[in-house]
């Protein structure tokens, strides 16, 4: 499968697809985020196994979880807090190498945003997350 090449950015691709790798990202991050504010715990377990690698690790600014069941538990922890809020991918994926990143938004059933931010995400070779790291909001402006 052919994947096109943003020309303007060589080693980008367009459409969130790992053309090294043949994996699409995209459908791996929205599957996450998703998985991410799960509430059926059975539903989360087995996204989380499908979508991270064994030893996968998850770091937001305020928590760190490594394998399956500490980023479920993580999981976990984000959902006390935030109950019923869903996760949304707002924009393009920027990827190169098997390293990605995007911005997010922490929506509430009302649909007010709760909380904004960006992620970095690794993947190996089999299009697992291996690693994804969050920062919130975005960085202060140079002064």
């Amino acid at each position: 499968m052919s994947t096109p090449t943003d020309r303007t950015r060589p080693g980008h691709t367009a459409a969130g697809t790992d053309a090294a790798a043949g994996t699409d990202t995209a459908a791996t991050v929205d599957a996450w985020l998703a998985a991410y504010t799960e509430a059926d715990a059975r539903s989360r377990r087995t996204a989380v196994a499908s979508l991270w690698h064994p030893e996968g690790r998850l770091v937001e600014p305020p928590l760190d979880a490594a394998g399956h069941d500490g980023i479920d538990g993580l999981a976990v922890a984000v959902q006390s807090q935030f109950a019923g809020c869903r996760f949304r991918r707002t924009s393009e994926l920027d990827e190169h190498h098997g390293t990605a990143r995007y911005e997010w938004e922490l929506v509430a059933a009302d649909g007010s945003v709760v909380l904004a931010g960006e992620d970095i995400a690794r993947l190996d070779a089999d299009g697992r997350l291996v690693e994804v790291v969050g920062f919130f909001g975005r960085p202060a402006g140079l002064a």
